[in-house]
């Protein structure tokens, strides 16, 4: 739990930065949701990417597996090794 702050900043102060310097087209937007159990913070993150060769360009051709920089796990207990990519379908705007 301690070190969900650390991340926190890490995505938004290195990470997201770090891929952005390096010109990567087509992410638009990204998420970052927390769950705060009794013991840990999980974080669910959402990238959003326009088009999936976006994707590809930021993760590589194995664009399935997780991306996790090496300072990242150092902080995280655990994380999920696969990433899951979604078709948007639609958003809405609700105001």
């Amino acid at each position: 739990m301690e070190n969900a702050p650390i991340y926190e900043d890490m995505l938004i102060y290195e990470v997201f930065p770090e891929v952005k310097r390096k010109g990567i087209d087509g992410l638009e937007k990204a998420s970052i949701s927390t769950l705060k159990t009794e013991d840990e913070v999980d974080f669910f993150l959402v990238l959003q990417f326009d088009p999936l060769d976006a994707v590809k360009s930021f993760a590589g051709e194995n664009y399935k597996k997780a991306y996790i920089p090496d300072n990242a796990k150092r902080v995280l207990l655990r994380y999920d090794t696969n990433a899951q990519h979604f078709d948007l379908k639609k958003e809405l705007i609700l105001s």
